[in-house]
């Protein structure tokens, strides 16, 4: 098992380091093509820090292990809501001025809500993955819509900023985005044969080493990203990348996974501890942030009570196990 925990380690190392790459090198060649800095920033960067996510549910369906890769789906919006937000927001609470994301927060809780359909017969058959894949590219298509119209967007000028500072030559560009690709495979592979191995060895269930050490891991790039976003007055974007990010994790995450192996015979705590903790942390943001008597904002009280149900939920996970209930 030591190898196995040495595997998950250097594979989340790499996994972070590829997916920070892959990112640069594909905004910076979108950036050089002439790609304007808000589609850029939602369709190219929200899709690279899902990237993870992805490729690593995708080596899990591949692998015979599609509850790891629900489990990676479904926690990593936990961890994005109750951790990522909430200690951002407890550093500095984030404002959110931006008509774009305040459309996305109403259509996160509509596709969560999809989501808990498709899982109250415990199962994602094939032809419903099909449905979630068919949802991310319509949600790609109106991201692209929306970047268009909404260029004097608040959200735009963010990631202008962002993408200027962070520009290089093209010839750089391409060879990170491919090295970054290539990296992110390889990781994903080895992350997901350690942590198979250490839920084996432990008596584990491939779906809670999803939802906790793998969603943890794969969610690392965007704790980073928000902080210094937050820093930085980018407060947009450190709440935009959590809204892309989790409608991405159950759009093409859940899909990919289920399209490759239907998951069956799922149990009911999938529907009401896991999908319910991501439900309510769902509804909790879009209350604290939409701003419905004015402009959004996430305090640091709220955002400690977002971390709060976050260590709830782990705390019980943990307890379920060392009892043997998980």
């Amino acid at each position: 098992m030591l190898i196995a925990m040495l595997a998950v380690l250097v594979g989340f190392g790499l996994l972070i380091w590829s997916a920070d790459r892959f990112v640069d090198g594909a905004a910076a060649t979108a950036y050089h093509a002439g790609m304007p800095s808000l589609l850029i920033g939602m369709v190219i960067v929200g899709f690279g820090t899902s990237a993870p996510e992805m490729v690593v549910s995708a080596m899990a369906a591949l692998d015979g292990s599609p509850e790891l890769a629900l489990g990676n789906a479904l926690g990593s919006n936990i961890v994005n809501t109750g951790l990522i937000l909430g200690v951002t927001a407890l550093i500095m609470p984030i404002r959110v001025h931006s008509k774009i994301v305040r459309r996305e927060l109403p259509l996160l809780i509509l596709i969560s809500l999809g989501a808990g359909l498709m899982l109250w017969d415990n199962a994602v058959l094939r032809w419903e993955a099909a449905l979630l894949l068919i949802g991310f590219f319509a949600l790609i298509g109106w991201s692209v819509f929306s970047a268009i119209r909404d260029r004097g967007d608040a959200l735009a000028t963010d990631f202008d900023q962002e993408i200027r500072e962070h520009t290089m030559p093209l010839a750089k560009a391409i060879i990170w985005l491919a090295v970054g690709l290539i990296v992110l495979v390889a990781s994903s592979r080895l992350l997901v044969w350690g942590a198979v191995t250490i839920a084996e060895s432990l008596g584990v269930s491939d779906l809670i080493i999803g939802l906790t050490i793998v969603a943890l891991g794969t969610s690392l790039p965007e704790l980073a990203s928000s902080v210094i976003a937050v820093r930085k007055g980018e407060h947009d974007i450190a709440i935009g990348n959590i809204v892309g990010s989790n409608m991405f994790n159950i759009l093409a995450v859940v899909g990919i996974a289920g399209l490759i192996e239907p998951l069956t015979n799922l149990s009911q705590q999938v529907l009401t501890r896991d999908w319910g903790t991501m439900m309510l942390l769902m509804v909790m943001l879009l209350f604290m942030a939409y701003g419905f008597r004015g402009q959004g904002r996430i305090n640091r009280l709220e955002g400690f009570g977002l971390l709060l149900v976050f260590i709830t939920y782990n705390s019980y996970l943990a307890f379920s196990v060392l009892t043997g209930s998980a």
